[in-house]
């Protein structure tokens, strides 16, 4: 199993160089929408809270255990909230999103710790968040028109999204995003999040080994299309277009 470390620590002159820097984004991230401007990322001071879970622990069984969410969510996603947080105590005043972090941390090699952890606590909230035991089968209205402009059909969109994630090496996300008037599949390694790259996440899926070694072993194929054929909230997907 792919193998990840949640503790590292940043120096004072180097927080205070994120802080500078931080403060540059804030306000460039403040109409952007999906990821950015959402409540579950709402800060109290300067923690960053670990979102509940839209949805019990056993809720996407038998795509998902109530096993793997317990390790995925209660253990991987909370570490990542915490070592953000503890990574930002330093930091005056305290950055109002998670995304102005990570998309400033992302600048600064010196930040990369700050940066993988406030990453991956973003990406994690937008993927549970874009899940669900029930809803559409299929997206409606502006978001199904513009698949169908992008990629001919939905399950054409399904078949390019499946390929994308399974063929991501190692760890990382495949997502749906929009890019200017099109919607087009990416795939990024690691902590790496499209809204580095001017893209807007719709709905992503996480092909990071926790996240179905419990209950696929190394089918990481069957894994995501089970989670593309029944669990994603494709209302959620529609509001993050906006």
């Amino acid at each position: 199993m792919t193998s990840e470390s949640h503790t590292s620590s940043l120096s004072r002159r180097e927080f205070l160089g994120f802080a500078a820097g931080a403060g540059l984004v804030l306000s460039s991230l403040s109409a952007m929408s999906g990821l950015s401007g959402t409540t579950a990322f709402a800060a109290e001071g300067p923690v960053f809270a670990l979102p509940p879970l839209p949805y019990a622990e056993n809720a996407l069984e038998p795509h998902i255990s109530a096993r793997t969410i317990s390790f995925h969510y209660g253990k991987h996603t909370k570490a990542y909230y915490d070592n953000a947080n503890e990574l930002l105590k330093a930091v005056n005043p305290a950055p109002t999103s998670l995304e102005a972090v990570f998309l400033a941390a992302g600048k600064d090699p010196a930040a990369l710790a700050l940066f993988n952890n406030a990453a991956q606590a973003c990406n994690h909230t937008f993927y549970w968040r874009g899940l669900t035991p029930g809803g559409p089968k299929a997206p409606t209205g502006k978001l199904a028109e513009l698949i169908t402009a992008s990629f001919g059909d939905f399950e054409a969109m399904k078949k390019e999204l499946a390929a994308t994630s399974v063929s991501q090496f190692a760890s990382g996300w495949g997502w749906l995003v929009q890019d200017g008037g099109t919607l087009k599949v990416v795939k990024t390694p690691n902590a790496a999040n499209p809204l580095q790259n001017g893209q807007k996440p719709l709905l992503t899926v996480d092909v990071w080994e926790h996240a179905y070694y419990l209950d696929y072993q190394n089918r990481r194929a069957d894994y995501v299309k089970a989670v593309l054929d029944n669990l994603v909230n494709w209302d959620v997907a529609a509001a993050n277009l906006g």
